[in-house]
């Protein structure tokens, strides 16, 4: 059975992910900030007949993401991990001159040293699975210049890099950095409160993250759009 670790899973696209997962009989480790929700999400999951762990918890915290690899090791190991737990630096998204340098650390925290972080905790159990494969949720931010968008841009730009990099140290795995194009979460709304624009549900790009898991293709920076397109 597979098993895999998907943070910021009680909602949105971590949430969409494991539920598509759990459908395929995958094994899940998942985590959140918010317990209750994080619940919800893993009651749900569950449903699909497979094993779920949920363990609220801070990723930018050691000890737990050493939690979380303890757990996946219990199912049987770790075959992928999505870093997908996220920061913004600021809600809603301020210009740089406003950028609280705090807001900044908690981005940087979040989604880069706590994304290495948790690579490290579960590499050993990554090059044993024989199949392992990482996923870095990346944003089109990290490539290209948006107006307040410099602070969450940079730590995902930095993402990337160490994506690109763990992929030439650690040939044996797969490593994607995946930029899910515009969705509707609520990531977003705090990004941008007032803007009231629909947007497609997370769950409309979990079929790419799906692709790269059944053709596995070389490690390297995606965008769901383009692999949605080549369907």
């Amino acid at each position: 059975m597979s098993v895999a670790i998907i943070t910021g899973a009680s909602k949105g696209l971590g949430r969409a992910l494991g539920a598509a997962l759990a459908e395929r009989g995958w094994d899940l480790v998942l985590d959140a900030r918010t317990a209750g929700v994080l619940k919800e999400a893993a009651a749900e999951l569950s449903a699909y007949g497979t094993r779920v762990e949920a363990l609220a918890g801070d990723v930018t915290h050691a000890g737990h993401r050493a939690e979380l690899v303890a757990a996946a090791r219990r199912l049987g190991g770790v075959d992928l991990l999505v870093n997908n737990a996220s920061a913004l630096g600021a809600e809603p998204l301020v210009r740089l001159e406003e950028l609280p340098l705090e807001g900044l650390r908690r981005a940087l925290e979040v989604n880069v040293v706590a994304a290495l972080g948790l690579v490290q905790e579960a590499l050993p159990l990554l090059r044993a699975s024989g199949v392992g494969a990482v996923i870095d949720v990346s944003s089109d931010a990290a490539a290209e210049a948006y107006g307040t968008w410099g602070g969450y841009g940079a730590s995902k730009a930095a993402l990337d890099q160490l994506s690109a990099v763990l992929a030439v140290e650690e040939p044996g795995l797969r490593v994607w950095a995946v930029d899910p194009g515009d969705m509707g979460t609520d990531l977003y709304a705090a990004a941008v409160p007032d803007d009231d624009d629909p947007r497609p549900a997370p769950a409309g790009v979990v079929p790419a993250f799906l692709r790269l898991l059944d053709e596995r293709p070389a490690s390297g920076r995606y965008a769901a759009p383009s692999l949605l397109e080549g369907r």
